[in-house]
């Protein structure tokens, strides 16, 4: 990794984005866009290298963006770590870092939000209503505002891209989504801002999320289709061996995300998960065996 490079160069002001970005592809270059909240970690920035094997330019954004929080979640403390965020961007060569004020989001008077339907409702958004307003809300402005051909997002966030596919589709926006691999710890635990959260003995309960997604595959490989099985097999390895509260445990249709009886076909297995006061997400996609 080349960590010579310089950080991107920093843009603030939503039409400057814009023009910029169109000059860009009326050269002849294609431009990805990587939506962040900053607090980067190789999550993000592996996001931000498919965008540079893909495309000519990166342009990651780093907005903590209010309308996603609850009235009792981590706004006030979620970490903020721009010059951190900068170097990081440098090892892998983004060349643009959108970083926006509030004010240039969301202006005097807003009064206008995206609601996506029933694939918004379940799991993340029965437990934060009116979490994916704010999300697609800020996603829609975000391809608005920096008008790019491609943008990037993580599977961790599974429910998130769905909602962000049905929004793209169902509005007709022109872009390109591209879904990346969930990137983890070498103990498994997945990439998230807000890890850094845990303590040292919660760290190591947090392992319990992906040990119990490992548990479900190997059921699933085994022959085992029934969801209520796989559902108690897991929420009982988060309970003792996370000691978690379990926000919810689904098995579902990785279309839709209604849940289902049986495992026929490629299924989700999604939970929400608290490790002391931090909430971890985790997922994985499983097949039954073929024959």
């Amino acid at each position: 990794m080349n960590t010579e490079r310089t950080r991107p160069r920093v843009i603030r002001d939503p039409g400057a984005l814009h023009r910029e970005v169109a000059e860009l592809r009326r050269g002849g270059k294609k431009v990805g866009l990587v939506p962040t909240m900053g607090a980067l970690h190789q999550g993000h920035l592996s996001l931000a290298r498919t965008a540079l094997e893909e495309c000519d330019v990166c342009v990651t954004t780093i907005f903590v963006n209010p309308a996603q929080f609850g009235p009792s979640e981590d706004l006030a403390k979620y970490p903020r770590t721009l010059d951190a965020d900068l170097d990081a961007l440098a090892t892998v060569g983004s060349q643009i870092a959108f970083v926006p004020e509030t004010d240039a989001v969301y202006g005097p008077g807003h009064a206008t939000w995206i609601e996506v339907g029933a694939v918004a409702e379940p799991l993340e958004g029965q437990c934060r209503p009116g979490h994916f307003r704010g999300v697609a809300t800020i996603v829609l402005k975000l391809f608005n505002m920096a008008g790019t051909d491609v943008a990037y997002f993580g599977q961790k966030d599974y429910q998130q891209v769905q909602v962000i596919r049905r929004m793209v589709e169902d509005l007709n926006v022109p872009i390109q989504l591209r879904v990346c691999p969930i990137v983890r710890e070498p103990d498994g635990l997945a990439l998230s801002s807000r890890n850094v959260y845990l303590s040292p003995d919660q760290r190591q309960r947090a392992v319990s999320l992906y040990a119990s997604l490992c548990h479900a595959e190997k059921m699933v490989a085994s022959g085992e289709t029934r969801a209520d099985r796989i559902l108690a097999a897991v929420e009982e390895i988060l309970l003792e061996q996370g000691k978690g509260r379990i926000d919810y445990v689904a098995v579902a249709d990785p279309e839709t995300l209604e849940p289902v009886e049986q495992i026929t076909g490629e299924t989700l297995i999604a939970l929400a998960v608290r490790i002391g006061e931090t909430r971890l997400i985790d997922n994985c996609l499983i097949q039954p065996p073929a024959g």
